[in-house]
Order: C-alpha cells, then sequence, then structure tokens
C-alpha cells in the first residue's frame, strides 16, 4: 500500500459515498483518506485532506460541490483531481462527462481530466440510448423525444430513502417533478445531442435500487425507413468491445417483460429494442442499478482511469 493512490470522499456518509467507499476497499492500489466524523463540515479540515489526497470525490449538494471545488482550487499546485458526484459541473466549461463508453476517446478524456462530472443516474440511461442514434442519424437531433424512467427510492437520496424505510409508508409508485424543470434535462440534451428540449418523466418504486429508462419512438415520423434492427444494429456497433455496457439483441421476440432489480449490485448496463414489424413503432430501454453504473460504479470507474490504474 505503501504507493497505492490516495482518495477523500468528501460525502463519505451519504448513499453515493459509503457505495464509492465500500467498492474501493477491495483495490489494493488505492488508499482511502477518511475525516472524522465531528470534522466533517471543518472546512479547514477538509481542506487538509485534499492537500493529501491524489483524488477528491465529492458526494455532496450541489452548492456544498462548488464550494468544495473551491477549497481545492486554494491548493494551487497541490490541488488534487476531481470527480463530482453532484448534479453541479455536469454541463459547466472545463468538466469532462464521466461516462467512458460515451464515445472511443471518451475514456482517454477521463484519463487525462483534472475535473470529472460523474453521470446522473436518468441521464446515463438515456445518453447510453440517444447519443449514438443522434450520432448516426437515425434520430434527428430536433426530433421530440419522451423519456420515461422509473428508479428505487434510493435514487433520490438520504431524504427519499428516509420516506421509505423502515416503514414503508410512501406510495408504491409515484410520478414527479412534473413541473418538467428536472435538473436532469441540460445534461440530457448536451450529451445526447438533442436540440429539441426532451419531455423528461421520473418516477419512484417502493423498491431499494433497480432503474428502467423508456424512450417510445413512432419509427414512421423518423427520416428514411427506420427499423428496430437498424436501431439495435447502431447500438451494438457503438457499444461493440464494452465490458460494461451490452445490448441485449433480439430482445423484441424474446423478452416479453422488464423489471428493473436485475441489475442490482452490478455495474453494468443493459440496452434494449423492442418493437413488431407493421406497427411503426419502437421502445428503447436502459435497465442499470442506479447506485452502480448510475452512481457509485460510474465514479469507481472514473477514479481508476484517473488515477491510471483501471
Amino acid at each position: 500500500m505503501a504507493d497505492a493512490k490516495t482518495v477523500f470522499i468528501d460525502g463519505e456518509a451519504g448513499t453515493t459515498g459509503l457505495q464509492i467507499r465500500e467498492r474501493l476497499a477491495g483495490e489494493r492500489a488505492i488508499r482511502v483518506l477518511s475525516i472524522a466524523a465531528d470534522k466533517r463540515k471543518d472546512a479547514g479540515a477538509r481542506q487538509s485532506l485534499m492537500a493529501e489526497a491524489d483524488l477528491v470525490v465529492l458526494c455532496l449538494p450541489d452548492e456544498a460541490a462548488k464550494e468544495a471545488v473551491a477549497l481545492a482550487d486554494g491548493l494551487g499546485a497541490n490541488a488534487p483531481k476531481i470527480v463530482d458526484a453532484s448534479t453541479a459541473h455536469r454541463v459547466a466549461s472545463g468538466w469532462v462527462y464521466g461516462f467512458a463508453e460515451l464515445d472511443t476517446d471518451q475514456a482517454d478524456k477521463i484519463r487525462s481530466a483534472k475535473f470529472v462530472a460523474n453521470p446522473g443516474c436518468y441521464p446515463t440511461g438515456a445518453i447510453a440510448l440517444l447519443h449514438p442514434l443522434v450520432k448516426t442519424g437515425l434520430i434527428p437531433a430536433d426530433f421530440p423525444v419522451t423519456v420515461n424512467a422509473v428508479s428505487g427510492y434510493s435514487g433520490g437520496g438520504k431524504a427519499m430513502i428516509e420516506t421509505y424505510e423502515p416503514t414503508r409508508t410512501a406510495p408504491n409508485f409515484e410520478l414527479y417533478a412534473l413541473g418538467l424543470e428536472h435538473k436532469h434535462v441540460p445534461e440530457l440534451m448536451a450529451y445526447t445531442g438533442l436540440t429539441r428540449r426532451p419531455i423528461f418523466v421520473p418516477s419512484v418504486g417502493n423498491f431499494r435500487q433497480g432503474m428502467l429508462v423508456s424512450i417510445p419512438l413512432h419509427l414512421d415520423l423518423l427520416p428514411g425507413k427506420v427499423h428496430v434492427a437498424d436501431l439495435e444494429a447502431a447500438l451494438v456497433r457503438h457499444y461493440s468491445g464494452s465490458k460494461t455496457v451490452r445490448v441485449i439483441e433480439g430482445a423484441a421476440s424474446t423478452l416479453p417483460r422488464l423489471e428493473p432489480e436485475a441489475l442490482n449490485g452490478s455495474d453494468d448496463l443493459e440496452l434494449f429494442v423492442f418493437g413488431k414489424p407493421g406497427l411503426n413503432h419502437a421502445v428503447l430501454v436502459a435497465r442499470l442499478d442506479n447506485l452502480g453504473k448510475g452512481a457509485a460504479g460510474a465514479a469507481v470507474q472514473n477514479i481508476k482511469l484517473m488515477l491510471g490504474v483501471a
């Protein structure tokens, strides 16, 4: 461990912070620095640990994350690399987006980055589905898109978790963010390539973790004659060779239903294209663990790339 890279998780007591710490515990090339519980809000103590770290992970609310970046910047030449798990810097200038499978060169961009913004859980699924299809022109950038998604309640953080555990008195299912101003929309547009604002309708179910993101399409409104097989083939080409993102081929004829919890505990992301010849309808679906590839799993992937231990 003498030559191990050091990581400080600022906000390690939260849901994502705990998950990141647990995953890093098995990494011999990485040593996690801890802060005393009574010092977690002490700016001086946090900055001291930042000075010792090769990399800092921010698991904080947006405004606190911005303040933490300023703390790190105050270290000048000794400032660590940063992975921010909040929404604060996902479309900010100077920050690299931490979805390593976005394009063939994205992992290299992350490796060389000083600042990486970890993706949101909902956008991870939607961007994985839409980015390759917009990039290849199968879906026009100005196409009207609707993104529907359901997550386990852990996706809402500590406040939402407390409404479900231990009594589970919250509703079994509910839509939210119906003002259509969800903070993930700018991120969705920035990395899908969409120029028309999509309608994003998130929901939460009475289960701890797991996620489905679905995008319905009228194929006859797309330019040219786009078929279900064309959409699936484009996704297969884009993610060929990926160890984390898998396109489940032939799902339209073999899977009559999907449940959101199948990938819990993993860092995998599964993509599906459903449709039926003659109907001119298709549904794109992504399945992931909102605490895995949707949060902590992606953060650890980025940490390892940035520290050169991937």
